[in-house]
């Protein structure tokens, strides 16, 4: 072949991108053919659809295979190429020959006689067109490798922009079904505050007739009896004999006044249950709010509760209304911020006092006497349950909580709250004030 014919084979050879002999050729759907390698970079990194670098049409075939028969030629055609061999760093120093040689084992290029030295006769030896070529052939293997990664990769942001698109529009989306959702219960939680208020309305009014029902049952009956203590005086001033006979008649009209005491109104209301009240108060739930470390005491409760006083027996307890054998349990912290809910389980006593006080408690002055002091009491005297708060003394007219019953701390806005748990209804809330010092749960329960 002469040199013309020879240079026009070997420009068949070459990539027009790279202007190299052909590294992994393929042939794409127009019938060019290129180095994979400077395909993948030039078609915008492999993106969907390609374009031919020539002639402009479109591939929409993804991959392509190796062009085997090409990249033979390409190889031949390298090896063929005249070699840069002739510079000093491609002399031996110590044989003066030119290194055609590659030492597999050491890895670089070696002159004939020291192949055949015993430093290199060991090992395994090829021309150094060969050993491009091997090393070409795992460079093209690893650029796969990374090309497989690259792409893996880019799927992956791509997929990761689409999620991130997605979810931004899903967000926005959930916004405003939250929001719905919201506007939809602030429309129902009016409807029930509505219907709460009237049927309080409706409760408050029966008991108001029946108070004043009582009341004018208890004002006949006042009448009656004075009438039948003035018909009783009379019948002294009788004279014996009319005396001892009307005396059976009287009698019975005593005994049927009697009968026909009225007895007073002991009115209650209803406790409603709020709708989503517990769920919101158990987002600021406190675990053991109060110690397990029960303190026997005597406790003695003023008449207005403006003083709670403890003493270690009977005879240290002050002088006042009837003292209650009781045990009395402190929280296990103070609190000076923030909200807190906690439980306390009053089912196996009548007399309790639950809430929160001014951490003023000493080992030597077992005393709770400060303005800062928020407690629910109840107490039974001659089988009648009675229900009351402090500061300012107020009778609850509810039902008295029979199970647990919670307590909702709002220390920054300065609030008290106490719920029915059972019923998921409110007990009380105590006028907002403004916290001074650290507040800290307290639980007493009588023995009953």
């Amino acid at each position: 072949m002469d040199s013309d014919a020879l240079r026009v084979f070997q420009n068949e050879l070459i990539c027009c991108i790279c202007m190299n002999y052909f590294i992994d050729p393929v042939t794409i759907d127009c019938g060019h053919s290129f180095c994979r390698p400077c395909l993948c970079l030039c078609s915008e990194e492999g993106r969907a659809p390609m374009h031919c670098p020539m002639c402009r049409k479109i591939s929409e075939k993804p991959n392509f295979n190796t062009n085997v028969a090409l990249k033979k030629l390409a190889s031949l055609a390298r090896q063929t190429r005249p070699q840069n061999i002739n510079n000093s760093d491609n002399i031996c120093v110590l044989h003066e020959e030119t290194k055609e040689l590659f030492c597999e084992a050491d890895k670089r290029l070696i002159c004939g006689p020291c192949s055949e030295s015993p430093e290199h006769a060991a090992h395994s030896h090829s021309p150094i067109g060969w050993a491009a070529e091997e090393c070409r052939e795992k460079l093209i293997n690893e650029m796969d490798y990374l090309w497989k990664i690259n792409q893996e990769t880019r799927n992956n942001l791509n997929q990761e922009t689409r999620t991130f698109h997605s979810l931004k529009d899903y967000v926005s989306l959930r916004k405003r079904i939250i929001t719905i959702h919201y506007q939809k219960m602030h429309i129902f939680l009016h409807e029930e505050e509505q219907l709460h208020l009237q049927a309080l309305e409706r409760e408050a009014k029966e008991l108001f007739q029946q108070l004043q029902d009582s009341q004018v049952r208890m004002t006949q009956h006042l009448e009656a009896m004075k009438d039948m203590y003035r018909e009783l005086w009379e019948a002294c001033h009788m004279p014996d004999v009319e005396l001892l006979q009307d005396v059976r008649n009287v009698s019975a009209r005593t005994d049927l006044a009697q009968m026909q005491k009225p007895q007073p109104v002991n009115p209650e209301l209803t406790s409603w249950r709020i709708t989503g009240v517990l769920d919101m108060l158990n987002n600021f739930r406190v675990d053991n709010a109060l110690s397990t470390e029960m303190i026997p005491c005597y406790i003695s409760l003023s008449e207005d509760v403006r003083y709670v006083t403890f003493g270690d027996d009977h005879l240290s307890a002050p002088t006042g209304p009837q003292g209650i054998d009781s045990f009395a349990v402190w929280g296990e912290q103070a609190f000076t911020s923030h909200r807190h809910y906690w439980e306390v389980d009053v089912t196996l006593s009548s007399n309790w006092i639950l809430g929160v006080c001014r951490d003023s408690r000493t080992a030597d002055a077992n005393v709770i006497d400060s303005d800062e002091r928020f407690f629910l009491i109840s107490s039974k005297t001659s089988n009648h349950y009675s229900l009351s708060t402090n500061s300012p003394p107020l009778i609850q007219y509810v039902q008295r909580p029979l199970g647990r019953v919670g307590v909702f701390l709002d220390y920054d806005n300065g609030s008290v709250s106490f719920f029915d748990v059972s019923k998921g209804s409110l007990i009380y809330v105590f006028p907002p004030s403004s916290f001074s010092s650290p507040l800290r749960p307290f639980f007493c329960f009588g023995c009953t």
